[in-house]
């Protein structure tokens, strides 16, 4: 199996757990779930935008010029955070924290550093490795 196909597979995954977040939208506005709605559409749409970075990432592997090492880290540096964003935002929800600051309360500054350390950090290396790759390809050898 070809990373590309890995990465469409990963997408389709993420893809799919958005949608199904949005069934999570439903049942907190109908109360059938306690979490912070505007945080469980984020989540929402954190997925689907992640699943779209991952297959834009996958069709552009060719064009990179990376080698097979560098797409492969490439390739984990782009799903980690695409997960993690949908993940720790549908946990903010339900603990019904903000999470863009330390202090308030224990939920809060987890949220905050898993965010920063699961997803902003490591979403802004994969930007810049990517945006990077398209840079001339390296002469064999």
């Amino acid at each position: 199996m070809t990373l590309a196909h890995r990465l469409g597979q990963a997408a389709a995954l993420l893809f799919l757990l958005g949608l199904l977040t949005g069934g999570g939208i439903a049942m907190v506005m109908t109360g059938a779930l306690d979490a912070d709605v505007r945080a469980m559409v984020a989540s929402h749409l954190n997925a689907l935008l992640g699943a779209f970075w991952i297959a834009a990432v996958a069709w552009s592997l060719p064009l990179l010029r990376y080698g097979e090492l560098g797409q492969r880290r490439l390739a984990l540096a782009t799903v980690l955070p695409a997960y993690a964003n949908w993940l720790v935002t549908a946990v903010k929800a339900v603990l019904r924290v903000h999470g863009v600051s330390l202090g308030g309360s224990a939920a809060n500054s987890a949220v905050f550093v898993a965010l920063n350390v699961a997803v902003v950090l490591p979403s802004l290396a994969a930007a810049a490795g990517w945006a990077l790759g398209f840079g001339p390809k390296r002469a064999p050898g």
